[in-house]
């Protein structure tokens, strides 16, 4: 077997710095082999910390990607970029959804630190124990769904994004139920309550039926990536429409709560989380289409006929 030394450089803001010279790298070689060829150069540069690259501000590789099918030859060139400390995504999920859970519960007590020593005074409304127990039911899925149906395509995430994404989550959680419980909460009549109830209940079916359909394209240890199509649960016809159904779902799901509730503060958290859902969408209908060249064309990224 004929070996090949390749110039690694690593990115900085500064420009670019010599991380060093692989030299036992051959064409068949793939870009995992090369980012573990860089840890050892550079114990800090983990292989899951490191973006490899053609160009500086190219994309980034496939870590099947060999050395031949990228045209790198003998004394060729990459570039790495450090992506900075990184955190697993389960780890990651599980606290984003463990803290609303709890949160909420306190806030369902009526804690004396926000509501004052005489809230218990006041009875609690009905709609309130239907909300605990919406707002329960749905972080407690996403927690089963983490450890039981997801199939990550990347195992981390920069650790940054822990502090991000909890602070959102956990903080409009806050916000949202310091007022459904609230002493002085005020109910919409009771036919909106349970309107709100049943469509909740149907969407939080549909965004597990569509995370199921989700999981089963994507055999057990691999990154296979398949088309998304409907199956027989009726949940997932939504796939006839839109390339995200489960964001689809998602979105619906907030709608019922905010009507069940009439709570401005969850309509607040419901566009929040629809305007952040909209552009991921966008950017996986995009790679849908780039990647398959027949992907169905009538599909919209999130909302059917719409956007």
């Amino acid at each position: 077997m004929e070996y090949m030394e390749i110039k690694v450089q690593i990115l900085s803001t500064s420009g670019n710095k010599s991380v060093g010279t692989l030299d036992s790298l051959s064409s068949s070689s793939t870009i995992s082999d090369v980012k573990k060829g860089v840890q050892k150069l550079n114990k800090k540069l983990y292989p899951d910390r490191q973006s490899i690259r053609l160009e500086p501000k190219g994309k980034t590789l496939k870590d099947s990607d060999t050395l031949s099918s990228i045209s790198i030859k003998n004394g060729g060139k990459l570039y790495v970029k450090d992506l900075g400390p990184q955190i697993g995504w389960i780890t990651v999920f599980l606290a984003e959804y463990a803290g609303p859970l709890f949160i909420y519960l306190w806030f369902y007590q009526r804690p004396w630190i926000f509501y004052g020593n005489t809230s218990g005074a006041l009875p609690t409304q009905h709609v309130v124990h239907l909300a605990a127990g919406c707002y329960t039911f749905h972080y407690a899925k996403r927690i089963l769904e983490t450890l039981f149906v997801h199939r990550f395509s990347h195992s981390t995430m920069p650790i940054m994004n822990l502090f991000k994404n909890c602070s959102y989550y956990w903080l409009f959680t806050a916000y949202v139920a310091y007022h459904v419980n609230h002493p002085l909460y005020t109910s919409p009549c009771i036919l909106q309550v349970y309107i709100g109830l049943a469509s909740f209940v149907i969407s939080e079916l549909g965004n597990f039926s569509v995370h199921m359909a989700l999981r089963n394209l994507r055999p057990p240890g691999t990154k296979v990536r398949r088309i998304p199509v409907a199956t027989g649960n009726p949940f997932t016809t939504l796939f006839n429409f839109v390339s995200c159904p489960n964001y689809t779902y998602e979105f619906f799901s907030w709608v019922s709560f905010t009507v069940m509730t009439q709570c401005l503060p969850a309509a607040l958290f419901t566009f929040a989380g629809m305007y952040q859902m909209t552009i991921w969408a966008l950017g996986k209908h995009r790679n849908y289409k780039k990647e398959f060249s027949n992907y169905p064309k009538q599909r919209k990224a999130i909302l059917p006929f719409l956007i």
